[in-house]
């Protein structure tokens, strides 16, 4: 099993891309394995045969490590590891329960306990993994998921014909069905239960970890702003009309480049909190995550220096990554590191404003709100309509002290109501 991530310790089997006696050559993606982080195709780095598969699809909490294959130079018999084992190989079987621990306020005497059974190994259905997180994760080609999303098709009624099941374009294509509720029970749910347990994945458990972390470690405060965003909004629909086609700037993409302005300007919030070295880590260069919410839960792919691009630039890298983020094909170097987060729910007009929980080892969030009009004083003492848009900061008190954190949303600002200084 290899460590796809440098937090990974364990990893799930997917689907398996080559079968034992085919023929592999470097860069093949022999199969997906499922890490704590994302869905990910691991790719074979040398040349040979397959000669046997130890660990079968389905296969979860795999240690880094452990043997998951067997593979041979080509032209060696592979008939000879046909009764081969993962003890042969010298890796282990699934890991022993941890022992129970007993009330230490119980005042009944110990009772006897029986032999505990040898731990049962993980029953392998040859089928690819399942992660959920609002639904049963679905296992489908990109272009089935795409297809099916624009045609409002629920993946869970096709069945695939492809690899283990794995769902094709010509499987949705030929979809006839309805998406109409039927009745029963639920997967998941006991018979006439009115509720439906749905399995934690190791993403969604690493979000829970890592995002209940940061809020019971770092200090959060929060800084409010309304930032007025017409000129803005007539610079934007001015660039796109001028592209003819070639680029569609959003909003996000301005917020990108305003925030990236600011950090240079306020270098302090551009820092991350290394406790275990011992040192606040100011960076030079702006690397912006991005938050996108996909299939197994939010991921954050980063626009690296982003200080140093044009908005066309940060519009297409924040396409691609996005779009590489739902198919969950992001590789560990597109979304590990960043030195500052920025959650955008201005698409959705229900939300004017929210905060957001600081990504650690970074230091702030910056929660974007969406664009709305409202009336202000006008120069010669009447009403005209300005289009706003709340930003919150969350800053990590332990690094940004509260003036610091001001100054940052000043530049900010500063920058959104004058868009024209991003183009400097």
């Amino acid at each position: 099993m290899p460590a796809l991530s440098p937090t990974m310790t364990v990893g799930n089997i997917g689907a398996w891309h080559k079968q034992p006696g085919d023929k592999l050559s470097a860069g093949d993606v022999l199969v997906e394995i499922e890490t704590d982080k994302a869905q990910m195709d691991f790719e074979f780095q040398d040349e040979g045969v397959l000669a046997k598969v130890l660990m079968q699809s389905g296969e979860k909490d795999v240690a880094v490590g452990n043997p998951i294959a067997v593979y041979v130079d080509e032209g060696e018999d592979i008939t000879a590891f046909a009764d081969f084992t993962i003890e042969d190989a010298g890796g282990a079987k699934a890991p022993a329960p941890p022992p129970k621990e007993e009330a230490l306020d119980s005042s009944e005497p110990p009772k006897q306990e029986a032999p505990a059974p040898a731990p049962e190994q993980p029953i392998s259905t040859g089928k690819p993994l399942e992660t959920v997180l609002e639904r049963d994760r679905i296992y489908a080609s990109p272009l089935a998921k795409r297809i099916a999303l624009e045609k409002g098709i629920p993946l869970k009624d096709i069945k695939g014909t492809g690899e283990n099941g794995r769902i094709t374009k010509e499987d949705v294509e030929k979809y006839t069905g309805t998406t109409t509720a039927v009745s029963g029970a639920a997967p998941g749910a006991a018979p006439g239960a009115t509720y439906t347990d749905i399995p934690i994945s190791m993403m969604r458990r690493t979000i829970a970890s890592r995002l209940a972390a940061s809020k019971n470690t770092a200090p959060h405060y929060y800084v409010q702003s309304t930032l007025n965003v017409s000129k803005l909004l007539k610079l934007r629909a001015a660039l796109n009309a001028a592209g003819e086609g070639k680029y569609k700037l959003s909003v996000n993409d301005f917020i990108i480049k305003a925030a990236a302005h600011a950090l240079l300007k306020v270098p302090q919030v551009n820092s991350s909190w290394l406790e275990a070295e011992g040192v606040i880590r100011q960076y030079n260069v702006v690397d912006i995550s991005v938050a996108v919410a996909t299939p197994v839960g939010l991921m954050t792919p980063i626009v690296k220096s982003a200080h140093a691009r044009g908005l066309e630039s940060i519009s297409e890298e924040v396409k691609s990554l996005a779009a590489k983020a739902k198919e969950t094909k992001l590789k560990p170097e597109e979304y590990q590191g960043g030195t500052f987060t920025i959650s955008n729910m201005g698409m959705n007009p229900a939300v004017e404003r929210f905060t957001a929980i600081i990504n650690p080892p970074q230091v702030a969030i910056l929660a974007v709100g969406t664009v709305t009009k409202a009336p202000v004083e006008a120069e010669d003492g009447g009403i005209q309509w300005e289009e706003q848009m709340v930003v919150n900061g969350s800053f990590d008190h332990r690094v940004v002290d509260g003036a610091v954190g001001a100054e940052f949303m000043k530049a900010l600002k500063q920058v959104v109501e004058n868009p024209l200084q991003l183009l400097l």
